[in-house]
């Protein structure tokens, strides 16, 4: 292995979420976190250099994205997706949270059907919600442990609620869902059937593991291409989430028109130099880099796996992509009885994850997230830390 990725970075006292914010949404700090979709490794010089070139020419005026920004982020596409794109469809913004407020400010009213797949990233619900747009959940089965696309509830729900908007999240967050070909397809079918328009949230595209291959939305149907938005970003990758990036490809004139005219109606967005130069360097030389990390990453899997081996009543929800393990806790919360599992994890495991009931979906209260991007290490003594806890009291 050329990357070490047992060594951690420095982020305890640097204002992070996910170490600093512990005392305070939590009201202590002596808890693993696992929780918010950030990673723990450190990035290889290859783009931590041109970033310390820029803070060395102690200038940070304004700017504008080079051809050589747009050639990386599509030679990316185009690498490891084989979805071969043009310049003029890349619309920067500042996150891909951004994006899907705007999409949907942009293209449907107050009112307005927006369908979702609950259980599914928690903010797609609080932004329809804040938007005053009405939330349609096609739930996905959870069946054999897995999960499962209900397509007939899926139409069913379009055609009751007229539903003017889909997020698409693929792959899922949080229950690891790679879409096949086949599936994306046929939702694809069924919203061109219905005049839906579908934003595709792909941020988690490049964390797919062995026997499973992401497939960008856009390029299953050229029609599909111009009745979508594909939302992208380097930031999971590479852990650059701070820099506030993000680049939306729009296909479509007419939509790509319709959307930009909206972000000019929030001011003229700069361009973050730091942002641009990080994912130019990301996309050129990253690769080698990813792959390795997705392999690690991997071998935590294993260790998740090991581990609630030795814990009676949670069961890992097996991932096909994403950095981020959904546990299905059903048994550990029937023994808990009137003790929500949430609880249970802070108060006896010391473990700060994600309670499930955040993502929506009948079923939410058995869950937990948990976000295995850190050291193998952390994750072994999470998962220890978690069968003395149930070994002692649940």
């Amino acid at each position: 292995m050329t990357y070490n990725f047992d060594e951690p970075a420095q982020r305890r006292g640097t204002d992070c979420f996910k170490y600093d914010a512990m005392r305070m949404a939590r009201g202590r700090d002596d808890l693993i976190p696992l929780w918010i979709a950030d990673m723990d490794f450190k990035l290889p010089a290859s783009i931590l250099d041109p970033l310390h070139d820029m803070v060395d020419r102690a200038a940070f005026g304004y700017t504008f994205p080079s051809d050589r920004y747009f050639a990386a982020v599509q030679g990316w596409f185009a690498n490891r997706f084989s979805w071969e794109t043009k310049k003029r469809w890349i619309v920067r913004t500042p996150g891909v949270v951004f994006a899907v407020a705007l999409a949907l400010q942009t293209y449907t009213r107050p009112g307005d059907a927006v369908l979702i797949q609950q259980p599914v990233y928690y903010p797609f619900a609080k932004l329809i919600a804040r938007n005053g747009r009405a939330l349609v959940n096609n739930e996905l089965v959870y069946e054999h442990g897995s999960y499962r696309i209900d397509f007939a509830d899926f139409e069913r729900q379009i055609v009751e609620h007229d539903v003017k908007l889909f997020i698409l999240c693929s792959p899922h967050n949080p229950v690891g869902r790679v879409w096949t070909e086949g599936e994306l397809a046929r939702m694809g079918e069924i919203c061109r059937a219905h005049d839906v328009l579908v934003v595709a949230d792909e941020i988690h595209a490049d964390f797919v593991y062995s026997g499973h291959t992401h497939r960008v939305f856009a390029s299953v149907d050229e029609d599909f291409a111009r009745h979508c938005l594909v939302c992208t970003a380097p930031s999971k990758t590479f852990n650059l989430a701070g820099l506030q990036g993000s680049n939306i490809f729009i296909p479509d004139p007419d939509l790509r028109k319709a959307y930009v005219d909206a972000l000019g109606r929030l001011g003229d967005l700069s361009v973050n130099m730091m942002a641009m130069a990080a994912t130019t360097a990301a996309y050129e030389t990253g690769g080698p880099w990813v792959d390795e990390l997705v392999n690690y990453l991997a071998g935590n899997v294993d260790a998740v796996r090991a581990g609630l081996a030795r814990v009676p009543g949670v069961d890992l929800v097996e991932p096909e992509g994403t950095y981020l393990m959904w546990l299905d806790c059903t048994g550990l919360a029937e023994r808990l009885g009137d003790t929500p599992l949430d609880t249970f994890m802070v108060n006896d495991a010391r473990l700060w994850m994600n309670a499930g009931t955040k993502f929506g979906g009948a079923r939410g209260g058995n869950f937990e997230r948990m976000n295995i991007a850190t050291q193998r290490d952390t994750v072994e003594k999470a998962l220890g830390q978690l069968a003395t806890a149930v070994a002692r009291g649940a």
